[in-house]
């Protein structure tokens, strides 16, 4: 028989109809700096918010009296298949979100037939993730660090693993200024302070997983501790240049892909130097406030790249929806990570699995309306960017930013 409370949880995840209700579970069973660490960005979040609303400004235009019985989602990116035109993006410190963290993230993926990207900065190493969950199609993101022999460790370290594509972060320089983090007093890992020892009270199950379980630590990292800017300062290299992409070809057998492009001829330059794809993000917003917004130039910089590598989006992402429209609008795939965290956060690997059903639900749903059985199909005719300013979509329990 099922414990009371599994079911519960269950029920709750069967309810959710969209990621903004996996992410309002999400708010009510994390404690309020992790789930800010997860829905915040840099500044007073402007980057963010415009992301978002480029995709509210989104118009479909779809044909009618087409035979839209089946549709074929699935796609090719880089020689991996996935079943929808969607991979789940790197993001660190994943077991603080849920303490089944990486590998329950990695095993729902894998269920799905979704490639998953793994970070430097997780919780499980390359090798645990690989062993965990052997059926995966998994990617793993890369920071160079000043420390470059341990770089070079990492990637050998996943190619040994079976790590088909290396995915190097490129906009990292220096850590974004993250108010809700610094606000919330949010180190890695959680202090034990006066104001987390009253949480535990408001959310028992969640420190009793952190408390019990393996510790919490970043798994390719030996010096953590401190706020996440604190370490990205401390370990990050700032000097890395496109020559640095040489140095990783030489290194690296599989295919390379640069995340963080934002300007056509930076496009332009990393595939002449050698990449063999490119993820068109400003990193969730969580890095330069008031940066540009990823679905606007994505049309621009899949005219610079020419069609000689992978063009892939992040940032944004909330809907099914949202994939088809970046999609029609050039991109290869798409990446999304705080739509899959919301899930873990509320209910662990069933949580991430809930998220995939909504977003592949949506997609096929939106797909069908438009009288398309293929993502081979799209074109910006289907999903044009309307000019002007949009009303964000967003749920009534959204913190501000500016919340002590």
């Amino acid at each position: 028989m099922q414990p009371p409370t599994l079911r519960r949880n269950e029920a709750a995840l069967r309810r959710a109809g969209t990621i903004w209700d996996l992410r309002d579970l999400a708010r009510r069973r994390t404690p309020r700096s992790v789930f800010d660490y997860v829905d915040g960005a840099a500044g007073t979040e402007i980057s963010l918010a415009r992301a978002r609303a480029a995709f509210d400004r989104v118009e479909f235009a779809p044909r009618v009296l087409r035979d839209v019985t089946q549709v074929r989602a699935s796609t090719t990116v880089l020689d991996t298949t996935s079943t929808l035109p969607l991979l789940l993006a790197p993001t660190g410190f994943t077991r603080m979100m849920h303490h089944e963290g990486e590998r329950a993230v990695g095993a729902a993926a894998a269920d799905a037939g979704i490639p998953y990207v793994l970070s430097t900065m997780g919780t499980v190493s390359v090798e645990d993730l690989a062993a965990a969950v052997p059926h995966g199609r998994h990617w793993f993101q890369l920071y160079l660090w000043k420390d470059r022999p341990r770089s070079l460790d990492l990637i050998r370290r996943a190619g040994a693993a079976g790590y088909s594509t290396l995915v190097l972060t490129v906009d990292t320089a220096v850590a974004g200024d993250r108010m809700r983090d610094v606000r919330n007093g949010l180190t890695i890992p959680p202090a034990l302070t006066a104001r987390t020892l009253a949480d535990m009270a408001v959310h028992p199950r969640w420190w009793a997983n952190l408390l019990t379980t393996e510790p919490l630590e970043f798994a390719s990292l030996r010096d953590s501790g401190g706020t996440v800017a604190d370490m990205v300062d401390r370990m990050f290299d700032p000097s890395v240049t496109l020559a640095d992409l040489g140095w990783l070809r030489e290194n690296w057998e599989g295919r390379i892909v640069l995340k963080g492009v934002q300007h056509p001829e930076d496009a332009r330059d990393f595939v002449a130097a050698g990449a063999d794809g490119i993820i068109v993000s400003n990193h969730g917003g969580r890095q330069l406030d008031r940066s540009v917004t990823p679905l606007e130039v994505l049309p621009e910089i899949v005219a610079a790249v020419e069609g000689r590598a992978a063009v892939l989006l992040d940032t944004g992402i909330m809907h099914g929806g949202d994939i088809v429209a970046a999609v029609a609008n050039g991109a290869d795939a798409v990446l999304v990570g705080r739509a899959y965290l919301y899930g873990l956060m509320a209910g662990g690997r069933a949580g991430v699995a809930r998220s995939l059903e909504i977003l592949t639900s949506q997609f096929t749903r939106t797909m069908q309306l438009l009288g398309l059985t293929s993502p081979s199909e799209l074109t910006p005719e289907h999903a044009r960017i309307r000019a002007g300013a949009a009303t964000l979509t967003a749920p009534p329990t959204t913190p501000s930013p500016s919340h002590p």
